[in-house]
Formats: structure tokens, sequence, C-alpha cells
């Protein structure tokens, strides 16, 4: 029986999207192509998810890859990007529903040390008994530790919890791992019909 649901955050409660954030700056055409590879697709920004790298340093060392007319922008989509927040409709009523009836509900992330920063700004994280985010143990989904750690942190048992992500390879992680698990395609009711189709009840 499924007791304990566990989260992605970026994705699945708010909205991560690249393409956006970069033309909510204006830009477009090669410049929006050149900030998605140097911004979103690098080492950098992996590295911010591991814990192994601030975000001024990231930005120090990718705009050494930039023209001089886009470290503005670099700057704003590595530091501001959650600015404002903005809420996958409909999950917030469902993190709600799913709590009202008697259900653990956690966060495992993959993010940078900001996380907590901007976590305080999501209106569903209210919700959330405890939270488990990537750069804070230097290692990120979908390594199998991340999710055995998660286990030990929140104190359940793997066989009565469920794992909802956008990223298949992450859920295959957590299935590996001992967890059931749902992608999420970013539909919260074809969300919620899934969990109901596992007999959770919301």
């Amino acid at each position: 029986m499924i007791k304990n649901i566990v989260f992605d955050m970026g994705g699945v409660l708010i909205r991560f999207d690249q393409k956006f954030f970069i033309e909510r700056l204006g830009i477009s055409g090669e410049d929006a192509a050149l900030l998605t590879r140097e911004v979103f697709r690098s080492i950098e920004w992996c590295q911010m998810d591991r814990g192994t790298l601030e975000e001024e340093e990231a930005f120090a060392r990718i705009r050494r890859r930039l023209p001089a007319h886009l470290y503005d922008a670099a700057e704003k989509l590595i530091q501001m990007w959650d600015r404002p927040i903005l809420p996958i409709p409909g999950m917030e009523e469902l993190v709600a529903c799913l709590k009202e009836n008697g259900y653990r509900i956690f966060l495992l992330s993959n993010a940078s040390r900001r996380q907590p920063e901007y976590w305080a700004r999501v209106p569903v994280a209210r919700y959330f008994e405890d939270t488990l985010v990537s750069s804070f143990y230097q290692v990120v989904k979908p390594m199998p530790e991340i999710y055995r750690l998660a286990f030990e942190k929140f104190g359940i048992d793997p066989a009565e919890s469920l794992f909802i992500d956008d990223l298949p390879v992450n859920c295959e992680a957590a299935v590996f791992c001992g967890m059931d698990a749902i992608v999420f395609q970013g539909d919260a009711q074809a969300l919620a019909e899934a969990l109901r189709a596992k007999g959770i009840r919301v």
C-alpha cells in the first residue's frame, strides 16, 4: 500500500521551461540558441545541481564563452530564472488533496544550493513534510544513491512509496531502487487519474 508520495520539482510542481525563460528576456534566434547551449546545457549547470559549483563561479565561467551583449541575460538565467515562480496548473490542488487524504508528501529534486530561497516562494511547498535537494548531498538523480538517501532521510519504505518526475530516466531509477513511479506528462488531471489507477485516494 502506498503511504508516501515523493515529487520532483521543476517540470512537475513549477514550470522549468528554458525556451520560455530566454524568450521573456526578449532574446531569440541565434542568441537564444547560444544561451540554451552555454547556460542550460552546460557542464556548469550540472555542477550547480551536484553542489560542486556555486552560481557566481558558474556565471564567471559561462560568460567567457559568450559575447558581451549576452552577459546580463546569462546572469539572469542563472540567478533569477525563478522570478516569478510559475506553478504548474492544478498541482497545488492535487498535492493538497493527497495531504488531506493522509499521504506523506516529500520533495526529491536536482537543484542548486539556491533552492531553499525560491522553494519558500512556491505555494505548494507548505504541504511538504521534508525535502532532499541534490546539491546539498553532491549526488544527483538518476544515481541510485540519491533515492536511498531519500529513503533514509524521510524515514520511508520504498515499497510503500511512489515517485513522480517528468523525466523517464529518473522514474526508472526510482523503480530500480524499489519505488513505484509515474512519469508526469504536464497534465495534473491525467496525473490524478494515474494515481487513482494505482489505488491512491485523490
